[in-house]
């Protein structure tokens, strides 16, 4: 198996797959999967998502008696995903050659469920009917996933192979993940000659972000202003100042409650100064938290140990696609794929640790 997993997971890095550009990778994983004799369809959410395919949807026949799966992973990788090469050191560690990242975020994941399903098919195992999902645009808040009709979907859990850390773990809550847009329109004047005329738009939004609770607000909630934007001079006094940040929670009432009170102060600071402001807010994904006793749980507890692993389950305040199909009444999982340094072009894989984490997929299909 781990010469396999060498070879696929060295095409696939070889594959660029940026957020919405999955193409290439959709007729890769087609083809792959289609050596098994496994129909993987592209669906229609293309054109709402903004990819240039669809998400690919599988479904494998096992038998009647056992409840069936969902196993799931992103086709896209953030940039620098174009050129990327896999490097392989004898010890079983893959990495870039430094210039972009490797893409085991999520190809590790795409590997593993691969190698997976193939033992499966090639020993004739008995095994529970499965669904695949390979998605496009996760990246983006679950573009892809949020395009996909999950009404299609049979599993009542799920297992999203998309998460950083030692094999066995498994986040089971995640946070909502609200972004706004802060716009302060104030009045441009010269700076040396009339300030008194002007209102600065960047001060107002400079006395909003200092009364602002920002940072671990508590245990389950974080506020960040990520981007400041604004002025056109240093002798104008600025008209306008752009204020971007995020709020992600564990509770999704409480992220809504902290998103308005940064309104509420930005509105404040605006009106103090004489300026006016234009107010985005989306919500990007919505918290959920899986039954850490449910069967979910207890099947990927029973999975990692025969695969000689221990299992660990903790709640992240990272977003994946589970958090889309939580909405939809899954009960699911978010299990670490052998992907480390993720988003760095410093990531790396093991060989070895793909392996394990596919050894744990057989051990959740078969019966």
């Amino acid at each position: 198996m781990e010469q396999d997993i060498k070879r696929v997971f060295g095409e696939l890095v070889a594959v660029d797959a940026p957020s919405l550009k999955e193409k290439q990778m959709a007729e890769q994983l087609v083809r792959l999967f289609g050596e098994l004799g496994i129909r993987l369809e592209e669906d229609d959410s293309g054109e709402k998502s903004g990819s240039d395919t669809g998400n690919l949807y599988g479904y494998v026949q096992g038998e009647p008696e056992a409840d069936t799966v969902l196993l799931s992973a992103h086709m896209d990788t953030v940039m620098p995903a174009c050129g990327k090469k896999a490097v392989f050191a004898e010890d079983g560690t893959v990495t870039s050659d430094g210039t972009t990242v490797l893409g085991a975020d999520d190809l590790a994941g795409i590997t593993a469920i691969y190698e997976a399903v193939k033992y499966v098919r090639e020993k004739a195992l008995p095994h529970r009917s499965f669904e695949l999902l390979f998605t496009t645009g996760e990246e983006l808040y679950g573009r892809g996933a949020n395009a996909f009709n999950c009404g299609r979907l049979r599993a009542g859990r799920a297992y999203v192979l998309d998460l950083t850390g030692p094999v066995g773990d498994a986040a089971y809550a995640a946070p909502s993940i609200l972004s706004f847009r802060a716009c302060i329109r104030g009045r441009a004047s010269h700076a040396g000659f009339e300030p008194e005329a002007g209102i600065s738009a960047i001060a107002a939004a400079a006395r909003g972000i200092a009364a602002l609770r920002q940072g671990r607000i508590d245990e389950e909630t974080t506020a960040n202003i990520g981007v400041i934007s604004g002025g056109e001079g240093v002798n104008v006094v600025a008209p306008e100042c752009v204020v971007k940040g995020e709020v992600r929670s564990l509770k999704h009432e409480k992220a809504l409650a902290l998103l308005k009170e940064y309104q509420a102060c930005f509105e404040e600071t605006a009106k103090a100064a004489g300026a006016d402001l234009e107010w985005e807010e989306s919500v990007d994904i919505r918290a959920y938290e899986t039954p850490p006793e449910g069967a979910a749980a207890e099947a990927y507890r029973a999975a990692v140990k025969k695969a000689g692993c221990e299992a660990r389950l903790y709640k992240t305040f990272g977003g994946s696609d589970n958090n889309v199909f939580a909405l939809h009444g899954i009960e699911g999982l978010v299990i670490a794929s052998a992907m480390n340094r993720v988003h760095t072009c410093r990531e790396y894989s093991s060989i070895h640790e793909i392996a394990k984490v596919a050894e744990i997929v057989i051990h959740l299909l078969t019966l």
